[in-house]
């Protein structure tokens, strides 16, 4: 068993709400903000939304609160891009929302458009960077590696709840604080292990290892999760899946450090195939080429 994850993709009961429309966490100007109404301390908000604070800049709000200030309360806010002149969110992602319809098009509303490009923000290399054609198959890669671990985005939680105890590594100092059971995948990639929620939680600011449950109710923190493992973590394999797509690696080299311990090398052929037939689509979809090298 894979100390990242369990890969194959399981029955489950879907879990979760739909979240709230984010987007990237950069600065607007005054006059592209212009049309929001101006922040009121101690005014009730709720998730979704946006204001214009006394510095002209625009923020959403992720989670209801009472009128906290934007600027100090980022739990509850969040900086909200806009185009200029028209208050509209700004272009940010290679993919468009009409794009990820397509891709996924029974998709559980729990994994909006909306709470990927909030979290892109996290990342900002991230299908950003080289070529055009590079960004597209960094994306398109990413989001078919996502689309094979959690069925077309349909699940949120590993469904098979033997596996859940199996998770809790003792050997780490910190231990599973919120239950040996408690770390099951969740999310995008599947987060799972203690070890991950603690270190994807440290990078992201989010205590994780305390409140491992935020990756299946938070889109944003979901998303988010997918690509910390992205962009970071090279897992059984020797390269991290976004070094994989922008070196020139290839495709196959995104599976084997996703899960190539149980499906490269001839051990799951069929799981192999499954990633690829979908980024073949997938970059289909965006118009670019899906490159050499496809296969682990």
């Amino acid at each position: 068993m894979s100390r990242r994850r369990i890969s194959a993709v399981m029955a489950a009961v879907i879990i979760g709400t739909a979240a709230p429309a984010l987007l990237p966490a950069t600065s607007a100007s005054a006059a592209a903000c212009s049309s929001y109404s101006s922040w009121v301390a101690g005014k009730a908000y709720v998730t979704g939304n946006i204001v214009r604070y006394t510095d002209g800049k625009a923020y959403i709000a992720e989670h209801d609160n009472p009128g906290y200030d934007p600027t100090v309360s980022t739990w509850y806010w969040e900086p909200y891009a806009c185009d200029s002149g028209t208050g509209t969110p700004a272009a940010s992602f290679v993919v468009t929302e009409a794009q990820f319809n397509q891709m996924f098009p029974s998709r559980n509303s729990f994994y909006t458009y909306s709470g990927l490009v909030a979290a892109l923000s996290a990342y900002p290399a991230f299908a950003k960077t080289g070529s055009d054609t590079v960004k597209k198959q960094e994306a398109a890669a990413f989001l078919a590696n996502v689309n094979h671990e959690t069925g077309g985005l349909v699940y949120i939680v590993e469904q098979n709840t033997a596996n859940y105890p199996h998770y809790c590594d003792y050997s780490q100092s910190y231990g599973c604080p919120a239950g040996q059971s408690a770390y099951y995948g969740r999310g995008p990639i599947q987060l799972s292990w203690n070890f991950n929620y603690k270190a994807a939680g440290d990078a992201l600011g989010i205590d994780l290892l305390h409140n491992p449950s935020l990756v299946q109710t938070d889109a944003a923190v979901a998303w988010k999760t997918g690509l910390w493992y992205w962009n970071t973590q090279t897992g059984p394999g020797t390269m991290t899946p976004h070094n994989a797509m922008v070196n020139s690696a290839g495709f196959g080299q995104t599976i084997r450090s996703i899960n190539g311990s149980l499906e490269c090398d001839g051990k799951n052929p069929a799981q192999v195939q499954s990633r690829v037939d979908a980024y073949n689509r997938f970059v289909g979809i965006l118009g670019t080429t899906a490159g050499a090298n496809l296969y682990c």
